[in-house]
C-alpha cells in the first residue's frame, strides 16, 4: 500500500505535469487539500452573514414568496454557471482562471481584447466584492451596537464608514498572512458557518414568540411589493439576494496552482460550495419566513437597520440576539480570505464614499459584484464555443450537456446584468439612481480606452498570458552549467518541494 506522502508526492506530479502542458512551471506550494480549496469558495459565500447582508433587496420586492422560491429559482442558474465553470477548470486548472481560458479559447484575432476585458472587470468584481462584503459587516456592527441599546442607539454614515476602513484595513492584513494559515483557516471557517446555519434553522423557530409566526400560507405564498415596480419585475429585483449571496465561487479557480489534485479539486469545489450553499441558504429562508411576522415595512424601518437583526431581536430578545449577532459579525470577519492586494484595499475605500451620497448609491455595490463578475464569467463560457479552438475536457465533463448548460448560463447572466442597472425604485433621482452603471461603465471604458490608447495603449504591448517555461528550461541550463563549475544553486527551478 502506498503510504500518503508518496501518494502526495504522485498528486503533485500530476499538477506539476498538467500545469506544464499548459505552459506554466510550478511556483506555488500546493498547500490546499480538496476540503481546504471548497472552504475557501464556501468563505467567500458566507451564508448566513450574506444572506443577512442584501435581505434588504429581498424583503420590499416580493417578501417570503421571492425569499423562498425566489431563492431555488436563481440557484437553478446558478448551477449552471457553476458547471460551465467547472468544466473550464478541471480542463485548465491554472490560476489565471478565466484570464488564462479566454486567452486559450478565443480567436487569435480578438483574444487580445476579451482577456484584457476579462482581467479588468474580474479585478474590479474583486475590488467590490471585497468593498461590499466590509459594508455589509460593518452594518452588522452597528446593529448589534444598537441592540446593545435596546435601539437607543441610531448611527451615522461618517460612524459606519470608519468601521467599514477599519474592516478593509484589518483584511488587507489578514489576506498578507502566508497560504498555509490561510488554507489551514478554512477548516475553522467550515464549522463556524455551517453550526450557523443551523442555529439559525433550528433554534429560530422554537425561540421565535407567537405574535410573530406566520401560517404556511403567507410564508410560502405571501408576495410583498414595497419598491413600486410590477410585481414580476420587483421578484426579478430580487434575485439579487440569492446572486450575490452564492458568489465568487471562482474564487477555488484562482487557487488552481496551490491545490492537490487541481483537475478534480476545483471543479468539485465549485460544484460543491454552490449546492451547499444552495440548500443550507434555502433552509435559512425557509426559517426566517415563518418567523419574521408580517410587518415587513417596520422590519425594513427599523432603527437597528439590519432586517435579520430586527427578526432575531423579536424572536431571541436582546441578549439572545446580540450572542448570535456577534457569531454572524465574527463569521463575517474571519470568512473574508479575498485574494487582493493592498491597491484592492484603497480602491475598495474609494468606493465606501459613495455610502456620504445615499443608502441607495452604497447598495450598488452589492449589483456592482454581480455585473461585473458576470461580465467576467460570460466571456471564457462564450468563447469555448464561438470560437474554433482545441479545448480538451479535463476529469469533469458534462459531455453533451455542456452547450445547452453553457448557454443557459450565459444568457442568465447577460439578461441578469441588464436587469441590475435599473434603479431600486421605478421613480429616482440623481441620488437614489443606480450607480452601478456609473461605477462599472466608468471602470470598463477607461480599461478599453488603455488598451486604445495611441502609443501607450495594451493593444501595443499586450500579449496576453505568457508561460514561463522557457526561463524555467533556461534556468535548467544554467544549473547544469554551474554544477559542471562546482557552483550548484542547490534547487531545482522547475519543481517547487510541497
Amino acid at each position: 500500500m502506498a503510504s500518503p506522502s508518496s501518494n502526495s508526492h504522485s498528486e503533485h506530479t500530476r499538477d506539476e505535469a498538467v500545469l506544464a502542458r499548459l505552459g506554466y512551471k510550478q511556483e506555488f506550494r500546493r498547500e490546499f487539500t480538496p476540503l481546504e480549496v471548497f472552504g475557501v469558495a464556501f468563505s467567500i459565500v458566507g451564508l448566513l452573514p450574506s444572506i443577512a447582508s442584501v435581505l434588504f433587496n429581498a424583503m420590499p420586492n416580493g417578501g417570503p414568496l421571492a425569499m423562498v422560491w425566489g431563492w431555488l429559482f436563481a440557484c437553478a442558474f446558478i448551477m449552471c454557471i457553476g458547471l460551465a465553470m467547472a468544466e473550464l477548470a478541471s480542463a485548465a486548472p491554472t490560476s489565471g482562471g478565466l484570464y488564462y481560458w479566454t486567452y486559450s479559447l478565443a480567436s487569435p484575432r480578438c483574444r487580445n481584447f476579451l482577456s484584457w476585458i476579462v482581467g479588468y472587470s474580474n479585478t474590479i468584481a474583486s475590488i467590490a466584492a471585497f468593498a461590499s462584503v466590509d459594508w455589509a459587516c460593518a452594518i452588522q456592527i452597528t446593529a448589534a451596537v444598537s441592540i446593545a441599546s435596546n435601539q437607543v442607539y441610531v448611527t451615522t454614515n461618517g460612524q459606519i464608514y470608519g468601521i467599514f476602513a477599519a474592516l478593509v484595513l484589518s483584511h488587507a492584513v489578514l489576506v498578507s498572512l502566508g497560504t498555509q494559515i490561510l488554507a489551514r483557516l478554512q477548516r475553522l471557517y467550515i464549522l463556524l458557518n455551517v453550526c450557523l446555519c443551523f442555529i439559525v434553522i433550528i433554534a429560530l423557530p422554537i425561540a421565535t414568540p407567537s405574535e410573530f409566526r406566520n401560517s404556511a400560507s403567507y410564508a410560502l405564498g405571501d408576495f410583498t411589493n414595497l419598491d413600486g415596480w410590477p410585481s414580476g419585475f420587483a421578484f426579478i429585483l430580487s434575485l439579487l439576494a440569492p446572486l450575490w449571496t452564492i458568489g465568487g465561487y471562482d474564487s477555488s479557480v484562482h487557487m488552481s496552482e496551490e491545490a492537490s489534485n487541481a483537475t478534480t479539486a476545483i471543479p468539485w469545489a465549485i460544484i460543491g460550495s454552490i449546492a451547499i450553499s444552495a440548500a443550507l441558504g434555502w433552509g435559512i429562508n425557509v426559517s426566517l419566513v415563518f418567523c419574521m411576522g408580517s410587518d415587513l415595512e417596520g422590519i425594513l424601518s427599523s432603527p437597528i437597520g439590519q432586517p435579520m437583526a430586527q427578526i432575531f431581536y423579536n424572536s431571541f430578545g436582546q441578549k439572545g440576539a446580540l450572542a448570535l449577532w456577534s457569531l454572524v459579525i465574527v463569521a463575517h470577519y474571519t470568512g473574508t480570505p479575498v485574494n487582493t492586494v493592498w491597491l484592492d484595499a484603497l480602491l475598495a475605500l474609494a468606493i465606501g464614499l459613495l455610502a456620504f451620497v445615499s443608502t441607495q448609491a452604497i447598495n450598488a455595490i452589492f449589483t456592482l459584484v454581480v455585473t461585473s463578475s458576470y461580465i467576467s464569467y460570460i466571456t471564457p463560457i462564450a468563447t469555448r464555443f464561438a470560437f474554433k479552438n482545441d479545448f480538451k475536457p479535463g476529469p469533469f465533463n458534462l459531455g453533451k450537456f455542456s452547450f445547452p448548460v453553457a448557454a443557459i448560463a450565459v444568457s442568465w447572466m447577460v439578461f441578469m446584468n441588464m436587469v441590475f442597472f435599473f434603479p431600486t425604485t421605478p421613480q429616482t433621482t440623481a441620488q437614489e439612481m443606480n450607480y452601478t452603471v456609473v461605477v462599472l461603465g466608468g471602470f470598463m471604458s477607461l480599461a478599453v480606452f488603455w488598451y486604445y490608447c495611441p502609443v501607450y495603449g495594451g493593444v501595443h504591448w499586450f500579449n496576453g498570458p505568457v508561460s514561463n517555461l522557457m526561463s524555467a528550461e533556461k534556468g535548467q541550463d544554467d544549473e547544469s552549467a554551474s554544477e559542471k563549475t562546482g557552483k550548484g544553486r542547490g534547487v531545482d527551478v522547475l519543481i517547487v518541494d510541497a
